[in-house]
């Protein structure tokens, strides 16, 4: 299992280490891989700032109103949605 961080400043600003793919995106999710499994963050308007695979560093900005690990092999839908 390798160490990862996950700061989130003010609701309006999402930090992230050992991120090692954007799964998806849109102004209302992002879904982020790591490698135990998946990083959902929601919220509005929000917009990629950085995102480094060589490093693993992400940032975003926007309204953030929840953030939710997934496990590996977890189904995305069945969690987001079920």
């Amino acid at each position: 299992m390798e160490n990862h961080t996950l700061t989130v400043e003010n609701c309006k600003r999402v930090t992230a280490t050992s991120v090692i793919s954007v799964d998806s995106f849109s102004d209302r999710q992002l879904v982020l891989g790591i490698q135990d499994g998946r990083i959902v963050v929601q919220g509005s308007g929000m917009k990629i700032v950085n995102f480094s695979k060589s490093t693993g560093a992400f940032s975003a900005a926007g309204e953030i109103t929840s953030v939710r690990y997934l496990k590996k092999g977890s189904a995305i839908r069945q969690k987001l949605f079920g």
